[in-house]
This record gives structure tokens, C-alpha cells and sequence, in this order.
């Protein structure tokens, strides 16, 4: 086995742990108004907000000092784990129902997003996967079809629920993946035709999904309907100006804008912050992923490097698609901001993620 290194990438962690106190302070600042008047508590979210952080942080370290080609011999028991909570969640008493979707298991006065884990239970088996057969990748029978069949059986499973965003980010993870490996572009060309074709699909079986297209493409046509988060989300941009309204000053956490500590956080950051304060957190997002991808490009084998790669795709896709949703670039798909949106799974998630980065850099040279 490579030699571990003296001490993890120390940038990295300080790049998380910039992110993760920017998250805590602005869950604070967004959800303040709305929990008071929900729970008579100010405090209500920033207190969960800072257990979950705790817990994450906790993970982060203790999957920093696992040896990550562990995770190459559990990825199938991990994916099978994951594979069995999907199939639960979807079951009536056991699965949870929030905003129309069932992904959540109550576990006490917790619950946890099985959906969540998949990604990342994913991206392990997916790394063993191609690491193992990277010369097959090429052909689409023998390398790129079991790959797809499997990614596709995940997302379909999370489809039931169901959550198109997390499927998004899952797939668009794995087809990265996929064609680092060294899938050819004719084979992803005629995927790519086939993958509109079915996405469109999936738009037209579930009116809600063509509101949110029409919205998004005209939100005033529905500005109190389907175009409602939009709108609001870019009332709270557009104030924000250079500087921003000040910390704990927005207007748009006073009931216009709906939960405004989950998807639309930024939207509430740049409102306060302005546009000084969402170009810092983006360019700490930005070096974030510079640092993981120098990462995998110095892991010492290709499980090492694929891995390493998912979990950069992973995060620089959701923090893709979040900005997009919020300044109204793409249609609302409900996907959190990596570290900083509320919410207990998808905080743990990206830790433990952020872990497994840290422990292939005791290993990496670069």
C-alpha cells in the first residue's frame, strides 16, 4: 500500500471549514424570522443546523483516517445498503413525506435521506468499477452498458420518490466518471439523444415538472403560482447590490421567500452580502474543487483518482445547479448548496465526502 502522508491536504479542510461557518451563520440568518413564528424559537434551525455540523465534522475526521481503498472493498455491500433504504423510503409508514416527494426514514426526531447516500455509495462502486475495467470502457457491451444499467437502476429507484434533483446530480456524477474513463463521444452522443429524449419524458409525465420548465422560462406568467420562488429568489438578488443589505438585514426571509434557510440560502446570502459576499463563497467552492481535483490527480492508483474525482463532480454539479436554480438560470429542481443550505443528510453527506478527498491526499503527490 502507498505511504500515507504526514499530515491531509490542510487547505482543504480550511476551505470546508470557511464554508461550513458561512452555512451556519447565514441558516441563522435566513430561517431566524420563519422560526420564531413557527417554533417560537429564533434559534430552532441554527441549533439542528450546528448538531448536524458537529456530527459531520465528527465523520469527516474519523473517514479521514480510514484508508480509502476500504471503501473499494465495501462499495458493494455499501451500494446494496443504499439499494435496500431505497426500497424502504418508498414503503407508506416508513417513508416520509415532505413537499411531495417520499425520501426521507424517520429515524427518532431525526430522519435521514437514503437518496443522499446513494451518491456517494455510488461513486465508490463506480470507481472499483472502471479502475477495474477501464480497458472495456471503450466497448459499449462489455464496459459501458453495465455501468449505465446500474447508475440507471439507482436513478429510477430515486425517480419513484420522487426527486429528480438528487437523480440529476447522481447521473450527471457518474456520467462524468464515466467519460474520464475513456467512453467514446459517439457512444455519450447517442446516450445524449436518448437521455433528452427521456428526460423530456419524465417533464411531461408529472404537470408539476412542466410548470417549472414554463416558469422557468417566463416566471411572471404565474408570478403567484409556479413562477413564485423565482421571482422572489431574484427580488432578494437583485437589492443586494455590491455590498448587500447588511447581515440579518434581508427582506425577502419575512414570508416572501419559502424556507429560505434550504435551496434558496443563496439567494437570502446575496441579499445580505451582495455581490462581494456570493463571489467570496463561489471562489471558495471554486478552490475547493482545485484542490480536489489536484487531488485525484495525484492519487497514487486509478481507485484513488476515480474516487476522488466523483466526489469533485458531485460537488461542483450541485453547486452548479443550486446557483442556477437561484438566479433563475435553470428550472427549480429542490438541490441544496453544498455546506451551506439546511439539512441534516446532505451536510453529513458532503463531510464524509470531504473526508474520503482528505485520506486519498495522505496519499496523493502532487
Amino acid at each position: 500500500m502507498p505511504r500515507k502522508r504526514s499530515a491531509p491536504d490542510i487547505l482543504l479542510i480550511l476551505l470546508t471549514f470557511s464554508l461550513l461557518a458561512i452555512g451556519l451563520i447565514m441558516v441563522y440568518s435566513a430561517s431566524a424570522i420563519w422560526a420564531e413564528y413557527k417554533f417560537n424559537d429564533s434559534f430552532f434551525f441554527a441549533k439542528r443546523q450546528l448538531l448536524f455540523a458537529g456530527i459531520g465534522v465528527i465523520a469527516m475526521f474519523f473517514v479521514m483516517n480510514i484508508d480509502y481503498w476500504v471503501w473499494r472493498d465495501w462499495s458493494k455491500v455499501l451500494l446494496g445498503v443504499c439499494f435496500v433504504l431505497l426500497v424502504l423510503v418508498l414503503i407508506p409508514g416508513i417513508g416520509m413525506v415532505r413537499n411531495g416527494s417520499r425520501s426521507w426514514i424517520g429515524v427518532g426526531a431525526f430522519s435521514i435521506q437514503p437518496s443522499e447516500f446513494t451518491k456517494l455509495a455510488m461513486i465508490a462502486f463506480l470507481a472499483k468499477y472502471l479502475s477495474e475495467n477501464q480497458k472495456k470502457i471503450p466497448s459499449f457491451k462489455q464496459g459501458l452498458l453495465p455501468a449505465l444499467l446500474l447508475v440507471f437502476a439507482a436513478f429510477g429507484m430515486i425517480m419513484l420518490q420522487p426527486d429528480l434533483g438528487t437523480g440529476t446530480v447522481m447521473v450527471g456524477t457518474c456520467v462524468t466518471m464515466i467519460f474520464v474513463a475513456g467512453a467514446r463521444l459517439s457512444h455519450f452522443a447517442g446516450l445524449g439523444i436518448l437521455g433528452l429524449a427521456g428526460f423530456a419524458a419524465l417533464i411531461l409525465s408529472a404537470p408539476y415538472r412542466i410548470k417549472r420548465i414554463t416558469s422557468f422560462l417566463n416566471p411572471w406568467e404565474d408570478p403567484l403560482g409556479s413562477g413564485f420562488q423565482i421571482i422572489q429568489s431574484l427580488y432578494a438578488i437583485g437589492p443586494g447590490g455590491l455590498f448587500g443589505l447588511g447581515l440579518g438585514q434581508s427582506r425577502q426571509k419575512f414570508f416572501y421567500l419559502p424556507e429560505p434557510q434550504t435551496d434558496f440560502i443563496f439567494a437570502i446570502l446575496a441579499e445580505e452580502l451582495g455581490f462581494i459576499g456570493g463571489s467570496l463563497v463561489l471562489l471558495l467552492f471554486a478552490l475547493l474543487l482545485w484542490r480536489g481535483v489536484r487531488i485525484a490527480l495525484g492519487a497514487p492508483d486509478l481507485y484513488g483518482s476515480f474516487l476522488a474525482l466523483g466526489i469533485v463532480s458531485m460537488i461542483a454539479i450541485q453547486v452548479m445547479i443550486n446557483i442556477g436554480v437561484v438566479t433563475g438560470l435553470m428550472p427549480v429542481t429542490g438541490i441544496t448548496l453544498p455546506f451551506l443550505s439546511y439539512g441534516g443528510s446532505s451536510l453529513t453527506l458532503m463531510l464524509m465526502a470531504i473526508g474520503v478527498l482528505l485520506n486519498i491526499s495522505r496519499h496523493a503527490r502532487y
